[in-house]
């Protein structure tokens, strides 16, 4: 009887939340322990007081234990009955110090196997925990790797004695830097009185977990020290606020002030919802009255929404999109199809559901975008993929998130769904999929556009998507005008769809084909942010599965003095140069000039040292994509082994194959390392000093904003210098040369100024050095007397000389065009010459005309 009391469904894990069957439980909890055991060594001896305890638990709106032992049958058959559901502690925590002293060492494995086995399968089990805050001294000790193997190897003995039940491990900020991606969701044990800390606090743990479920382990106050009413006011604003952010669920510690440990009832604290006699506490009314409006509040006056679903012959998968925005828990909101010319009868399926649809000629997704926010008639246009679907409070959690903050625009994750066969899986691990870049915590540099919602005004403000995006980039694109604009745009991890990706390794090819050809497009109108290589320069970090790690990356662990910091975490060092090259697809030009500098051997036998370069950059990349996908979760875990090394391996070429994908679109739409940014007449590219004098006084940044507007206006690529650059602007030609202008202001008195402007090339140093070399080895063939090497390196090492001496010149004289047209507004009569222009500030110079002098 017990074991159907759930009707034999068991917890699963579905992107950010769990689920039993196609109902997602929200986890109320709160702990349970530790008791005094009896001469036996059983802490849950007295059944009568389990039972009155767990039906009061029920009674207030609880569903689920906490305990820290293994549970005997009895206590899971009294939870089963009361409808709760029980995580079940295995104490690894415990024994870690058997990894130093290993004699008399106990069987760790076989210990956690006896203890799952006693209770395998029962229905009231939540999750396995594999332990409890191991001491962050321990894991110091121990080595972070060490300890995470340690709980990879207790995560499998679990595995092996209750197969389908989920696994986690309590952790604690003190040792927040555990990567342990094999859990099937994450726990955290958080303190933190002040609100505004601990939802961001909660930010930052949303991001460490990614697409996994966030349960708080613990949250409570002490009652003892800071009064009964301030503990019930803190514990209803803690798990208000754990699920206004995106948790799973929380756990409340703990049901009663009754607590045991390391040999003696604890008499000065009180953490308990009721006293030591089970008497309740004004925190256990706010608990039931905070877990009644879960997830969300319901006395919250939500915003309009309007949902629209651009589509071009998507019928394969729109049909599910329609099911699924049916399903919304959301009062007020529309749905608007909008069919960008298909035909296929994607129009028919969505008229179908009853949402309003709009038929366009085919003119691309941004022209359908606009479309639909045309005709939406919400306070805020929240945008789906056709072969996406949205989690049933996707719309309350995104309007939540816009009515706690003054984003103009907020997205959240995108997953892919289990069961879209093999290919897909290793599709969704492989890189180029929709990702999002966060510049913070909570604020995003970038959303991706199968989920992604605006305010309408703040979207109309910028006029909507730019038309020229017809198939992708158009997210890209309104994310960095919204940000250029002063908005800001926020990231809600709770706001979860689930995304469809590619089928087959064709159609993946053909999509990452397409991104390249948007990357082009996007660098040519923002060359600011690219490098000179053309690789996009990310303000934030990238988040999301399947995007390519650098395997020489090693972080450090921000651990405190002695080990005393409370908040411990991994502190990566930015991406330098070396370390990216690999990663992008410029990267596979490389090869084609060492596989023509090896067949050059043929001719001078000194250039045989390309061939084990070239051999050296290949194996970079494979060993890349090995490494990325041997960390790779799929999807669909539950596969036998021969399955997921095929996966692996096919994950693995997948990797090796996107770069080679982005980089044919690019290239082929002119985003090439080699191309031209500048377009001017050409100058002796040589440093050129100027003085303006001006009788109206003007702020420095003003001129240089001035002179910025100008240049851009021209088409010239422009950058500003940074914090620790003594240039100003920079006018970057290609990846061969540039020229920079650096400015300093003399005020001289009564508004009167003298700006002085040094202008100079800036050729690339590795150019220049590579052009050194190859002249170098030009001489070197013809001493060898290998003429025909040497003149093809010769005339090679001449090219690329004269190609970073044109770039410099076209970059210089772009810079000085706009101080030429001040010289032509300048007053003809009344120039001062360069003695003339003072030198020093005084306010006993004589006024004088605006005029400008060139050195």
């Amino acid at each position: 009887m017990v074991r159907g009391i759930y009707g034999g469904v068991r917890p699963t894990v579905r992107g950010k939340f769990i689920w039993v069957g196609n109902e997602k439980l929200y986890v109320r909890g709160v702990t349970y322990g530790t008791f005094r055991p009896d001469e036996n060594g059983n802490q849950y001896h007295n059944l009568q007081l389990i039972e009155r305890d767990f039906a009061a638990m029920a009674a207030n709106g609880i569903n689920a234990v906490r305990v820290y032992n293994s549970p005997p049958h009895a206590l899971l058959d009294l939870a089963a009955q009361n409808g709760l559901r029980v995580v079940v502690d295995l104490a690894g925590d415990q024994y870690v110090g058997f990894l130093t002293d290993k004699d008399d060492a106990p069987d760790i494995g076989a210990v956690v196997r006896a203890k799952v086995r006693a209770v395998s399968g029962h229905p009231a089990i939540l999750a396995y925990s594999l332990g409890n805050e191991i001491p962050a001294a321990l894991v110091r000790w121990h080595g972070r790797r060490r300890i995470e193997r340690y709980l990879r190897r207790l995560h499998r003995a679990v595995g092996d004695e209750d197969p389908g039940a989920m696994i986690t491990y309590v952790n604690y900020p003190s040792t927040e830097y555990l990567q342990l991606p094999f859990l099937d969701f994450y726990c955290f044990n958080v303190y933190l009185e002040s609100r505004d800390r601990f939802a961001a606090y909660l930010a930052r743990l949303q991001n460490l977990v990614g697409d996994f479920p966030l349960v708080m382990g613990e949250i409570g106050l002490d009652s003892f020290r800071n009064g009964e009413n301030l503990q019930a006011h803190v514990l209803g604003s803690q798990i208000r606020t754990a699920f206004e952010h995106g948790c799973a669920g929380v756990f409340a510690y703990a049901w009663t002030d009754e607590w045991y440990r390391g040999g003696a009832e604890a008499e000065d604290w009180a953490f308990g919802l009721t006293d030591r006699d089970r008497r309740p506490k004004p925190a256990l009314a706010a608990v039931r009255e905070a877990f009644s409006e879960v997830p969300l509040s319901n006395y919250i006056f939500w915003p309009s929404v309007s949902v629209v679903v651009c589509s071009y012959n998507g019928a394969r998968t729109i049909r599910q999109t329609c099911e699924e925005l049916r399903k919304l828990e959301y009062d007020s909101f529309e749905v608007i199809v909008v069919d960008d010319g298909s035909t296929d009868g994607t129009a028919e399926i969505a008229r179908a559901y009853g949402f309003r649809v709009i038929v366009t000629r085919n003119r691309g997704l941004s022209h359908a975008r606009n479309t639909g926010l045309r005709a939406a008639t919400g306070e805020i246009v929240a945008y789906l993929d056709d072969d996406a679907y949205p989690d049933p409070q996707w719309l309350s959690n995104l309007a939540h998130a816009f009515l706690t903050s003054d984003h103009a625009a907020i997205g959240g994750p995108n997953i892919p769904p289990p069961g879209n066969g093999i290919v897909a899986d290793c599709i969704a691990a492989a890189p180029g999929g929709p990702v999002h870049v966060l510049v913070s915590d909570c604020e995003a540099e970038h959303i991706p556009g199968c989920n992604m919602a605006f305010r309408k005004a703040d979207l109309e403000a910028i006029g909507g998507f730019d038309p020229q995006f017809r198939v992708a980039g158009d997210d890209v694109d309104v994310c960095w005008r919204l940000r250029d604009s002063g908005r800001t745009i926020g990231f809600c991890p709770a706001a979860m769809v689930w995304h469809h990706r590619r089928g087959s390794v064709r159609t993946y090819w053909k999509q990452q084909r397409g991104y390249g050809k948007a990357e082009a497009l996007l660098e040519s109108k923002w060359p600011e942010k690219y490098n000179a290589a053309g690789h996009v320069c990310w303000a934030g970090r990238v988040y999301g599965n399947g995007h390519t790690r650098r395997i020489w990356s090693r972080g450090r662990i921000y651990q405190g003095t002695w080990g005393c910091a409370p908040f411990q975490s991994i502190y990566e060092p930015a991406a330098g140069l070396v370390s990216s090259l690999p990663l992008m697809p410029e990267w596979y030009l490389l090869m084609p000039a060492l596989s023509a500098a090896s067949m050059l051997a043929l001719l001078w036998r000194a250039l045989a040292v390309a061939v084990p370069l070239l051999v050296i950059a290949v194996a970079i990349s494979v060993i890349q994509a090995g490494v990325n996908a041997a960390r790779t979760r799929f999807v669909s875990a539950d596969r036998s082994a021969p399955v997921l090394a095929a996966m692996r391996v096919l994950t693995a070429c997948l990797h090796l194959l996107q770069p080679a994908a982005r980089l044919c679109g690019r290239l082929s739409h002119g985003l090439t390392p080699w191309r031209r940014r500048v377009a001017a007449d050409v100058v002796v590219p040589r440093p050129r000093h100027f003085a303006i004098w001006s009788e109206r006084w003007r702020a420095a940044h003003e001129r240089l904003q001035s002179l910025e507007s100008t240049l851009r206006s021209d088409g010239a690529c422009v950058l500003r210098g940074g914090d620790f650059d003594r240039w100003d602007l920079e006018v970057r030609g290609s990846i061969f040369g540039a020229a920079r202008l650096r400015m300093a202001v003399e005020e001289h008195g009564l508004g009167r100024q003298l700006a002085r402007f040094r202008v100079w090339p800036q050729p690339s140093i590795a150019m220049v050095m590579f052009s050194a070399l190859m002249a170098a080895l030009s001489i070197g063939a013809a001493r060898d007397g290998a003429w025909a090497a040497a003149a093809i390196i010769g005339v090679l090492a001449v090219m690329l000389a004269a190609r970073i001496g044109n770039e410099c010149a076209l970059a210089t004289s772009a810079l000085l065009a706009p101080i030429e047209a001040q010289q032509q507004r300048a007053s003809p009569h009344a120039s001062p010459s360069a003695e003339e222009a003072p030198a020093s500030a005084t306010t006993e110079q004589p006024l004088k005309p605006i005029g400008v002098v060139a050195r």
